[in-house]
């Protein structure tokens, strides 16, 4: 394929053929530094009604970056580009690294953006265009020399373009780059002025220009028709990029040719360069790739037979050339059709991206009609030594960044959102994240040009990019040692996830003067509100503009825009601080600072449709009814405490202590060994509970043996405590401890690793998020009822007085009164019961299993999470039975009585992360255990039989086919047995008696 003119040393006259020479100003630089003239297509920026531009902060800059950006303002000012401004409106800038190395200034449009009226003018499809090509024999490629410069800014608009700099102030009067509707007004303009010309002899996708010519001889007259009218428009090419006279050359990502379409090799290269394997492991991760497309490739596994078989344990190492035919056959056949397809616009993109710690892998692909994915183009690359010292997250964004700047052509300005798949959890949350270092911002930047999402896919399904990321040619450059952040500091160090309430504020103050519903308020106190009727000051009265921040009743008005709600409860719900708590805590944890009207019903939403909590926590159930016991009178003179047993080993504990205030329900939760003795739990007991709070009047323990031990028994007699033992058969009589104790659990499962193993370090977050969390039964949360104030969860940026020490005494008296009120009225509420009913559900809903008799591969139950799922119903088997659609790696039935499941609850906003893999033990059919077969019936031939399930009640029972029971053979075929030998007996009908035997469902 001919090559561009592109060396900037040759004469620009040597660059260009001859016969186009007339025209040598279309492709001159200095020509392009004049300001171009006002058109009919200049670009508008009509902004939403009410909002204006943004007045952001000045990034900070390299020395080098802070001479390119002088020199650039310069330029732009002798040029006439851009000029002085007073506009109210700046936009930081910064600069980006273009693919040749030199630096591109940004302008941070965003916020611009959002408030931007948008332009749908339509951009061409990639099919449509050259679908146009067909007989072409020559071609001739021209790219636009920064075509947006070209179109000027309307008159009057130029102020929205302001951006800030620590050089001054300036706007634009030319198109900048980052504009929102700039690439559909710049096709705009293409089209007009080139319309007679469109599909005859010219396509055109933005600022690169394709003229075709199916007889070579109308060539030239071709070209020149087309630079004439750029001359005339004055718009200017760049030589280095444009291809003249030609009978191959790349368009759009394609190769075009005389003997038609091709796919580009570069997006084939990744795949056509992997070196040819050296050891069985290397085999391994090519078969890995590969066996993804094995579905698409006709006699796969004869093909690859060759190379199974050197990964056969003990079978030695041979390749020849049956293996190296294998080897580029499933090369050529992953890099051809059907498995490699044309991109389809019209269709959504999904990108695989992976980074190892020298190179990076993508697959860029979409959906066909067979419904599965399949590749559009392949990358892999490795990063240089700079990049190599990047942190894995930062490696991992770097991937995204090279897969978008790769294939910009398809992902630029599409209508549906890029779905990228990526194995690192915490990249979800960076969208959304406001704290960047200047690297990242440089990034946010880059990418705030496509439409995406992020969303999270475990390791194991994502081998495609993963191999390609780790090829073996890479494994020569030497790797630096990682120090993996762990899971927690992702979570914990909220500002990758959430920002800090002072940050969150900062949002709030920009966004309320642009809240159309708060316009009547803000205009009632920016105007001598003493003035205004008295119906008026009636009306506004709770409200009050304190340091830019509107408030009602003390609380900050939250405007209304989503992201920032989103980010509240991020904070408030989400985050390890708050706990993914249920729906009136999270509503009491927001609603102590911050206000909005319906933000009950907004957060009850956000909280059902929260797929974490709906995940760790069980189907609700009436509970069994409570033992009411005394109300105690002050902090700590009653306390119950009980032991939650049996977890994963920890930091060497295996278990916690839960202690509670009766009073206050202040609760500590302290990590400790099921083996210790008595001596142990009573030393832990004054370390942590008695040295803060005294000695207690009473005690409430389960019982337990450890509990009501000699020594404990000696120690409360000398401390003068008085032990009041719970009953042993109903745990629950001690209701507070019981309840908190899953709370405990609630939010270890939450935060907890894979592995269980990380569960001690939790256990201070879960205190805290626990004693700031309303309790239902004192209205307040425990650390209020405590101390009589609400402590700090992130900084606030705000200074706050606090009272004098007898008011605050005072206060705290009235605290504790209110908190014995509602003792009292709990009371009462205890001795309630409640009724529920059984929802009913369609084919293709999705619904949660309950986790209770089904055995996963994770070390403890109590960690783990407590309903699986959500699986979609395929079948409804009876009004008592559902189908589900379970994965392959749970081995067992797949029909469960209606008990066991639960509505899922879906947040569109929200995209939930893949569930993770449920794994039941092989050869094991752990999901639902036979008791009792009790009774059989023929039914048009075939058995029906009705069933006992261990564990569960006989509301319980079911009729099932027999061949919805083959995992219970055994206990089908002694029914069986049993019912012909007592017929056999009796001479007489079969007398239905119920039989024992412990079978499995499968």
């Amino acid at each position: 394929m001919e090559e561009p003119y592109e060396s900037p040393s040759v004469p620009l006259a040597n660059q260009i053929p001859a016969e186009y020479h007339e025209f040598l100003t279309v492709f001159g630089e200095e020509e392009f530094k004049q300001l171009p003239p006002h058109r009919e297509y200049d670009i508008p920026i009509d902004l939403e009604e009410g909002k204006a531009p943004p007045f952001g902060p000045i990034y900070s800059m390299t020395p080098a970056e802070s001479e390119a950006l002088k020199e650039m303002i310069d330029e732009g000012l002798a040029t006439g580009k851009i000029r002085h401004s007073k506009s109210p409106a700046g936009a930081p800038v910064m600069f980006v690294k273009k693919s040749d190395g030199s630096l591109r200034l940004v302008v941070d449009y965003r916020k611009l953006n959002d408030i931007t009226i948008k332009n749908r003018y339509p951009l061409p499809r990639q099919d449509d265009l050259v679908a146009k090509l067909q007989g072409a024999k020559m071609f001739t490629k021209l790219d636009l020399r920064w075509g947006y410069n070209n179109v000027r800014v309307r008159e009057g608009d130029e102020w929205k373009t302001a951006f800030r700099t620590k050089f001054g102030h300036f706007e634009y009067l030319v198109m900048p780059f980052g504009l929102t509707n700039a690439p559909a007004a710049f096709q705009h303009f293409m089209n007009d002025l080139l319309r007679d010309l469109l599909d005859v002899s010219v396509i055109v996708y933005l600022d690169d220009i394709l003229i075709f010519s199916k007889n070579p001889s109308e060539h030239t007259a071709n070209v020149k028709e087309v630079l004439r009218r750029l001359k005339e428009n004055q718009l200017f090419c760049k030589a280095s990029k444009c291809f003249f006279n030609v009978t191959t050359v790349p368009y759009l990502g394609l190769i075009i040719s005389v003997d038609g379409i091709s796919m580009d090799e570069a997006k084939i290269k990744a795949v056509k360069e992997w070196p040819v394997p050296t050891t069985v492991k290397e085999v391994q991760s090519f078969l890995g790739f590969v066996n993804f497309y094995r579905r698409f490739i006709k006699s796969f596994s004869r093909i690859a037979r060759s190379l199974h078989d050197l990964t056969v344990k003990g079978t030695p190492w041979n390749w020849g050339t049956m293996q190296q035919l294998a080897f580029d056959e499933l090369k050529h056949a992953v890099t051809s059709r059907p498995v490699l397809v044309h991109a389809d616009l019209d269709k959504p993109f999904f990108l695989e991206t992976d980074a190892s710690g020298v190179a990076m892998g993508a697959v860029l692909n979409q959906r066909q009609e067979d419904g599965r994915l399949h590749p559009i183009a392949f990358m892999s690359e490795s990063f240089s030594p700079a990049e190599r010292n990047y942190d894995t997250h930062d490696k991992e964004l770097l991937a995204i960044i090279r897969a978008f700047e790769n294939w910009r052509i398809y992902l630029e300005g599409t209508k549906d959102p890029v779905t990228v798949f990526t194995d690192h959890r915490n990249l979800e949350y960076w969208k959304t994240a406001r704290n960047f270092n200047r690297r990242h911002a440089r990034w946010h930047l880059i990418l705030a040009m496509y439409n995406f999402v992020i969303a999270y896919r475990p390791g194991k399904q994502s081998e495609k990019p993963d191999a390609l990321s780790r090829r073996a040619d890479y494994a020569r450059i030497p790797e630096r040692a990682q120090i993996m952040i762990p899971d927690s500091h992702f979570v914990v160090a909220v500002s990758i996830e959430a920002p800090t309430e002072e940050e969150i504020r900062a949002m709030i103050r920009v966004s309320t003067p642009e809240d159309v519903s708060l316009e009547s308020i803000l205009h009632f106190l920016g105007n001598s509100p003493e003035k205004a009727p008295a119906t008026v000051r009636s009306k506004f009265k709770d409200y009050v503009l304190q340091n830019g921040l509107l408030r009602y009743q003390t609380r900050i008005v939250v405007p209304d825009d989503e992201k920032i709600k989103r980010l509240l409860l991020l904070l408030f719900h989400d985050s390890p601080i708050s706990g993914h708590p249920g729906q009136a805590r999270s509503l009491e944890l927001v609603s102590r600072s911050y206000y909005w009207p319906g933000m009950k019903a907004w957060i009850n939403r956000y909280v059902e449709q929260c797929d974490i909590c709906q995940r760790i926590r069980p189907a609700k159930q009436a509970p069994l009814p409570l033992q009411t016991l005394e109300v105690p009178t002050r902090p700590f003179s009653v306390i119950s405490y009980d032991m939650i047993v049996k977890l994963p080993k920890s930091a060497n504990y295996d278990s916690i202590l839960v202690v509670i205030d009766s009073f206050t329900k202040f609760g500590h939760f302290i990590p400790c060994r099921e083996s210790m003795n008595a001596s142990e739990l009573a030393q832990l007991f004054l370390d942590h509970v008695w040295k803060l709070h005294g000695t207690p009047d009473q005690t409430i323990s389960d019982g337990g043996p450890t509990f009501r031990s000699h020594f404990l028994k000696a120690l409360y007699q000398r401390l003068g405590i008085r032990p009041s033992l719970s009953s042993a058969f109903h745990p629950e009589t001690d209701g507070q401890t019981e309840r908190v104790n899953q709370t405990v659990e609630h939010y270890l499962r939450a935060f907890v690793s894979h592995k269980q193993d990380d569960w001690v370090k939790w256990l201070s977050t879960a205190e805290f998020s626990y004693n700031n969390a309303s309790h239902s039964a004192t209205g307040t949360s425990p650390f209020y009822a405590l101390y009589g104030r609400h402590p700090s969860i992130t900084p606030t940026g705000e200074t706050t007085s606090m009272p004098a020490a007898d008011e605050h005494i005072k206060q705290l008296k009235e605290v504790q009164h209110e908190v014995l009120s509602s003792l009292h009225m709990a009371k009462e509420r205890m001795k309630a019961g409640n009724n529920s009913t059984l929802p009913d559900y369609k084919v293709g809903d999705k619904v949660w299993l309950d986790a209770k008799n089904i055995e996963t591969q994770r070390p403890s139950k109590k960690l783990d999470h407590q309903r699986l799922g959500p699986f979609k119903i395929v079948e409804q088997i009876s009004p008592a039975a559902y189908r589900l659609e379970l994965p392959a790696s749970m081995k067992g039935h797949d029909v469960f009585y209606v008990g066991k499941l639960s509505p899922y609850r879906f947040d569109p906003v929200r995209v939930p992360p893949p569930p993770p893999a449920v794994e039941t033990p092989s050869g094991e059919d752990n999901i639902q255990e036979v008791e009792k077969i009790l009774d059989g019936k023929r039914d048009h031939g075939k058995w029906k039989f009705l069933v006992k399930w261990v564990g569960f009640g006989p509301e319980e029972n079911e009729w099932l086919w027999e061949k919805d029971l083959s995992g219970a053979k055994d206990a089908v075929q002694d029914y069986k047995k049993e019912r012909l030998k007592l017929a056999k007996e009796k001479g007489s009908s079969v007398n239905h008696k119920g039989l024992s035997k412990s079978s499995k469902r499968s």
